[in-house]
Formats: structure tokens, sequence, C-alpha cells
């Protein structure tokens, strides 16, 4: 009895590329928060900005892990950030941060496929933590601003 594998949709070379895309957006999120959790104004906001500042420190120890596999994998992690977006309006900057956690959850449950076909499964079970972390930010960021939950859906390969 034969069995065939599917060959794998993605080299190590472009899984470091893309790990290192997610390490920028990481970056970015810690910059956006440490900001965001300082400058946000009103009483309505206090316990947001709480929430915003305990997220800095998630999300640089999402930096952490990206940095050692990306390294693990033979590849150099990034050291810059994606652009943060500011307002002086408090809720725009809630709403960039909504769509900054939905495009890093759709690329991390794609990155999560992806090394599952590179076999590199101890990597999976750190990006499976991480998005739920990720999960989480996205239901604070939501219920500060009143709405349901998005599903961030999932990025195309």
């Amino acid at each position: 009895m034969s069995t065939t594998h599917a060959t794998p949709t993605i080299t190590r070379e472009k899984l470091i590329e893309l790990l290192n895309e997610d390490l920028k957006r990481e970056f970015q999120a810690v910059i956006g928060y440490v900001n965001y959790s300082q400058v946000l104004k009103g009483a309505q906001y206090m316990n947001i900005a709480a929430e915003l500042e305990k997220h800095a420190g998630e999300e640089l120890g999402h930096a952490l892990k990206l940095s050692y596999w990306i390294d693990y994998l033979g590849g150099m992690p990034a050291v810059t950030a994606k652009e943060v977006k500011t307002s002086d309006k408090a809720e725009d900057m809630l709403k960039f941060d909504l769509e900054a956690e939905k495009e890093t959850i759709r690329n991390y449950r794609r990155r999560v496929r992806q090394v599952d076909t590179l076999n590199e499964f101890a990597l999976g079970e750190d990006l499976r933590e991480i998005l739920r972390d990720e999960a989480d930010h996205l239901n604070a960021l939501a219920t500060a601003l009143g709405i349901d939950t998005p599903d961030p859906g999932i990025a195309d390969e």
C-alpha cells in the first residue's frame, strides 16, 4: 500500500519571508498600542487604555516568538515596523487597531496552514497561541467600539 504526500504549497524561504511580514505587523502593534494607550483621552476610554497597554506587552511577546522561529528556520528577523496610523480621535485609533488585528488574524490563520504543510508543528502551536491572544485583542477593541466582534476571515495564499 503506497501513500502519496501532497507537495507543500510553500517553501521554507517563503515562510521566512511571510513570518518577517508578520513580525513587522507585531512591531507595528507594539508601537500602536504603546502610543494609543497613552494618548486616549476621556473617562469612557480609561479601561480600554489600560487594556491597550497590556496588549503592547503581549505583542512584544509575539515578536520575540516570531524572531525565534525566523532564526530557527535560517532567516534574519526583520527590524522595522509597518506604518502606524494615528489620529486625534480616540474612536479612529480604535478602528485602526481593529483593522490591524483583523489583518493579523487573517495572516496567522493562513500561516498555521502553511507551517503544517511543512511539518513545523511546534511553530504551528506557537502561532495558534498567538492567534488566541489576537482574537482577545480583536474582541476587546470591538467591545470598546460597541460593535460585534467581526470574523476577519483568512488571508489569500
